[in-house]
């Protein structure tokens, strides 16, 4: 009951020259078939749709040897597999200056490398003694990324501090 009360809402609100062409019935229930797609979007564009199906993927080479008759002049051919490096790791280094509290250097450690603050301390000491100190080891974008974040709280904080990643060896 309320469909068709909807259906004559939808109808009445509809322009006067376009009222015919809505159809009365739905296609929920019917099956379209892609030639009746296609024959329906030919109709409508008025123009030729291409109706050649895409060529097949082509066949990936053969993944295991074939067998080869003695004496026989047949050939063989296996797939290599394919290799991939792991990506270069960097370290990303703190360095000493004779500014920047040591608080603050833990505190950046901890931060932004996830250290404990018995860690983070050990690592701030090694700053301070041999003039610089790892913080951690990751490929080059993270690593990039965690020099960025570091040198940006630094310069918030007023803090001279350095921090550059390097190609590990």
């Amino acid at each position: 009951m309320q469909s068709r009360s909807f259906d004559r809402l939808k109808t009445s609100a509809l322009p006067e020259s376009v009222r015919h062409l809505r159809p009365s019935y739905s296609f929920a229930s019917c099956k379209i078939t892609p030639s009746l797609k296609i024959k329906a979007m030919k109709q409508f564009f008025g123009t030729q749709l291409a109706t050649k199906s895409p060529p097949p993927p082509s066949k990936p080479p053969l993944t295991r040897p074939v067998p080869v008759e003695e004496g026989g002049d047949t050939v063989v051919l296996e797939r290599l597999p394919l290799k991939t490096k792991p990506p270069q790791m960097y370290q990303v280094v703190l360095l000493n200056d004779d500014y920047t509290p040591m608080e603050f250097v833990v505190a950046v450690i901890q931060e932004f490398f996830n250290k404990d603050r018995e860690t983070a301390t050990q690592i701030m000491l090694k700053i301070h003694m041999e003039g610089k100190g790892v913080c951690g080891v990751f490929s080059q974008d993270v690593a990039a990324t965690k020099v960025d974040r570091v040198m940006e709280a630094a310069q918030k904080s007023g803090h001279p501090l350095q921090c550059v990643s390097e190609p590990t060896t």
